[in-house]
């Protein structure tokens, strides 16, 4: 179920919002919630990916568990190739 709610927009904003929703041929009121629901989603990945980050770092903090950029760039550098390398071993 929907509920109705207000946003306050400056006038340039507004009449943007209008010329780009005819150019589209939606409603204003659509754009608003397309642009509103990307912006969420973009945002809760975003806040996952911080999330996991803390929990890498914490983890690490305990148990000093790491793979050195060096081994994972060389990984990375050898995907595709024909001399494609496993993933690095964690070490202490």
């Amino acid at each position: 179920m929907a509920t109705a709610t207000s946003i306050k927009l400056d006038d340039e904003l507004k009449g943007r919002i209008q010329r780009l929703a005819e150019v589209r041929r939606r409603s204003s009121h659509w754009i608003m919630r397309e642009a509103i629901a990307q912006y969420v989603e973009r945002e809760e990945r975003r806040e996952a990916l911080r999330q996991d980050t803390v929990k890498a770092w914490d983890e690490f903090q305990a148990t000093g568990v790491h793979a050195t950029a060096e081994d994972v760039e060389k990984w990375l550098s050898s995907w595709g190739t024909e001399g494609e390398l496993p993933a690095p071993q964690c070490r202490k």
